[in-house]
């Protein structure tokens, strides 16, 4: 899996120590930490976890985000299942040296897209409430929000949701034509 956008490449994580350092200091972060909790599991065993994700379910996605122009690793973007359903999350982790520089929404864009391009009809975004940034990535990336929720990850999370564009014609087609 290797999804490519003007300024970046997803690629998956890798047990290379540069990937495996990079994800040390990146889930360490306090900054990171305060949204996702402390990372459970050694590194190389949670790169093992999602390549065995990736494998049994080809519509997920847990990649390395790099810059094209440096190959620095900027962070992670996922797009996986929602605990205990079929509907796909998006969500993305970035290295406090590469905020601000609009990677999350390039690489939200990215894994959105392929899940549409592929059959996936809808994605949500769970956010905490606390996290307005990554609130804003949602939006930015046409997401609306629904409302607070406590039916994932055993916390209050801001609910957001995006359809397919193929999905939403079709719906402003058949308002149209109960309109007429």
């Amino acid at each position: 899996m290797r999804i490519g956008t003007e300024r970046l490449v997803i690629r998956p994580w890798t047990q290379h120590p540069d990937d495996l350092e990079r994800l040390v200091d990146l889930y360490s972060r306090p900054s990171l930490v305060r949204y996702i909790g402390w990372m459970r599991e050694p590194v190389g065993q949670l790169v093992e976890e999602w390549d065995r994700r990736m494998a049994a379910d080809p519509r997920q996605v847990v990649g390395a985000i790099e810059i094209r122009a440096t190959g620095v690793v900027a962070g992670t973007v996922m797009y996986n299942l929602l605990p205990g359903e079929h509907h796909m999350e998006v969500g993305w982790h970035l290295h406090p040296d590469s905020e601000r520089n609009g990677y999350a929404t390039e690489a939200g864009a990215a894994v959105i897209e392929r899940g549409f391009r592929i059959g996936v009809p809808e994605v949500f975004a769970l956010i905490k409430p606390d996290n307005p940034r990554s609130q804003a990535v949602a939006r930015r990336l046409g997401m609306r929000h629904l409302g607070r929720t406590t039916r994932y990850h055993q916390t209050e999370l801001e609910l957001f949701h995006l359809t397919a564009p193929h999905l939403r014609n079709s719906v402003a087609d058949r308002r149209q034509r109960v309109r007429s």
